[in-house]
């Protein structure tokens, strides 16, 4: 049984993926680790310390660091997203205080939306304003894009990371698909 379980590996949902045009073009995220990080205020700092960056306490405001990210979902929320792959529980649990963690890395995918007409391109399914002035480099919220929740992370003046469930993510990755082709022209 054993050998059963170390052969398994991880399907990825949008293996293969690729699309958009000149102006905006789409790829999969690689593979990372993510969790859902909840805890009071009292609770930051050591979450902090433990997780290596400072975790946000504005809205709409993410931090990043060598290839982890975490993003302000609320006032006592956050997704800590790990591109290197690291055990994300096992850093929390040395932080000794109330929290509350779920690793969600089999449930989210996340695609990279890049190039001159990337806000457009976001923009076809999303209502909010994506603008430089509104939505900085940094910037993150969770919102819609049509009638699937994401999380959305502006991480460059034309890039941005597109957080969803792994089971809408056919749907995202051709909204945004056909958006990118409307970015184009």
């Amino acid at each position: 049984m054993a050998d059963l379980i170390e052969a398994a590996t991880r399907t990825l949902p949008l293996s293969g993926f690729h699309g958009g045009s000149a102006a905006a073009v789409l790829s999969v995220a690689t593979p990372a680790t993510r969790i859902s990080l909840r805890a009071k205020p009292d609770a930051v700092s050591a979450l902090s310390g433990a997780l290596g960056l400072s975790l946000p306490m504005k809205a709409k405001t993410s931090a990043s660091l060598n290839g982890r990210h975490a993003l302000w979902l609320g006032p006592d929320e956050w997704l800590v997203i790990d591109e290197n792959e690291a055990d994300l529980m096992a850093a929390v649990a040395v932080s000794n205080v109330l929290h509350s963690a779920t690793d969600i890395s089999h449930r989210n995918t996340a695609i990279l939306v890049e190039g001159r007409g990337a806000e457009v391109a976001v923009n076809g399914g999303c209502p909010q304003d994506l603008s430089l002035a509104v939505f900085p480099v940094g910037a993150c919220s969770r919102t819609v894009l049509a009638k699937a929740e994401i999380v959305l992370l502006r991480t460059a003046e034309d890039a941005f990371r597109v957080e969803c469930w792994r089971s809408f993510a056919p749907y995202v990755s051709g909204l945004l698909a056909e958006a990118a082709e409307d970015a184009g022209n």
